[in-house]
C-alpha cells in the first residue's frame, strides 16, 4: 500500500483510500478518521470523560437513556441509538431495537434450540440478537 500526503491549505481536509478489499488496516483508518470527527462524551457520577469508541463493547437503552459499556465503567450519553448508529463506524452493527455492538469487543456467539443468538462480549455482559438483524449481523462478521 502506497501513502500519498498533499498539503494545501485551499482544499478541504478529505482521505481517499484506494484499496482491493476492505482489510484491517483500512478498518482501522477508518475508524481514527470517523472518531476524529465524532466526540463522544459520557457522564460517570457527576464527570464527563471523553470515550474512545475502540474501548467501547455496546450501547444499550435502559429506561430511556442510553448508555455506553465499557470493559470497565458505564457512562450515560446525551445521544439517542438512531443518532449514534448513523454516525458510527461499520465495526458497530445493531443487534437489536435497544443494543449496538462493537464487533471487535464480541468474545462469543452462544446459540439456543430456538436459533436465538446470544452475544457474550469481552466485559462479561450478554444481549441477544433479534431475528430482525441477525442477517445484518451475520453479514458484517462474514458469517
Amino acid at each position: 500500500m502506497k501513502l500519498k500526503l498533499l498539503i494545501d491549505k485551499n482544499r478541504d481536509e478529505e482521505i481517499l483510500i484506494y484499496a482491493h478489499e476492505k482489510t484491517a488496516l483500512v478498518e482501522t483508518i477508518e475508524q481514527l478518521v470517523l472518531q476524529d470527527n465524532f466526540e463522544l462524551i459520557g457522564y460517570a457520577d457527576k464527570e464527563a470523560v471523553r470515550l474512545n469508541l475502540s474501548e467501547i463493547c455496546s450501547f444499550t437503552v435502559e429506561d430511556n437513556k442510553v448508555f455506553a459499556a465499557t470493559l470497565k465503567e458505564r457512562y450515560k450519553l446525551k445521544y439517542r441509538l438512531w443518532q449514534l448508529e448513523e454516525k458510527l463506524p461499520e465495526s458497530f452493527v445493531k443487534i437489536n431495537q435497544s443494543c449496538i455492538a462493537n464487533i471487535r469487543m464480541i468474545d462469543r456467539f452462544d446459540t439456543s434450540i430456538s436459533g436465538s443468538l446470544l452475544v457474550k462480549f469481552k466485559n462479561g455482559s450478554t444481549d441477544y440478537v433479534s431475528r430482525r438483524q441477525l442477517k445484518t449481523v451475520k453479514e458484517r462478521l462474514g458469517l
